[in-house]
């Protein structure tokens, strides 16, 4: 049995075979830049974004300004890394967390752990609240890694006091300046406001002056 063959067929069958194929290298090359772009992304830091709560820390009988007192005798501790004990030294949050516990406020260990709080207005920062920035460390860039106490008043320019691993390497009092406006994160009021009180305590006043 015979087949005729077409010219038309001929040049078909002669351009499928003669097809360019691409080098083996080339595909490698291929590979090697995705995984090269997927390693790239495993190192892409995210944002975590917490449910936040409002801060409810049971602070007593105690003021900000009895707490701010204490904080400014530590001043000159030197910093030590995850230490709590004044003999050896304090980290940022060792600072803090030994100033609250004295007077038998509970308060998160770590900075970090005052992610979920939520902040109030720096405007509004006074004596007592925290004051929380990133650490200073590439890895730590969008998280809490530094935490302080203000001990200024609104209206004041905003002065912390914190245990810092910097040129002072200790317990000092630090002006908010460029570097730390940059890596501010949020400010959490410790000490419930009071004015509320005062506010019923007056009117209980006068409506008493009114009755005699």
């Amino acid at each position: 049995m015979h087949f005729a063959v077409g010219p038309k067929l001929l040049l078909i069958a002669f351009l499928s075979f003669s097809k360019p194929v691409k080098p083996a290298a080339h595909h490698v090359s291929k590979k090697y830049k995705a995984n090269k772009t997927a390693k790239a992304h495993r190192h892409t830091r995210v944002r975590h974004h917490y449910a936040e709560v409002e801060a409810n820390y049971n602070t007593g009988e105690i003021t900000p300004a009895e707490l701010v007192e204490f904080a400014q005798t530590l001043k000159g501790t030197r910093y030590c890394y995850g230490s709590t004990n004044p003999e050896r030294g304090f980290d940022c949050s060792g600072f803090v967390n030994y100033v609250f516990t004295h007077f038998g406020i509970s308060i998160p260990r770590s900075s970090s752990d005052f992610a979920p709080v939520k902040g109030i207005d720096i405007s509004e920062a006074r004596f007592g609240d925290l004051i929380l920035f990133t650490g200073t460390r590439s890895h730590n860039y969008h998280s809490a890694g530094h935490i302080g106490i203000v001990i200024s008043q609104p209206g004041e320019p905003l002065v912390f006091i914190h245990s810092t691993s910097g040129a002072e390497n200790g317990v000092t009092e630090t002006a908010m300046n460029d570097l730390y406006q940059r890596r501010y994160i949020k400010t959490i009021r410790v000490f419930k406001d009071e004015a509320p009180a005062v506010e019923e305590e007056t009117t209980a006043e006068a409506t008493e002056m009114v009755a005699r």
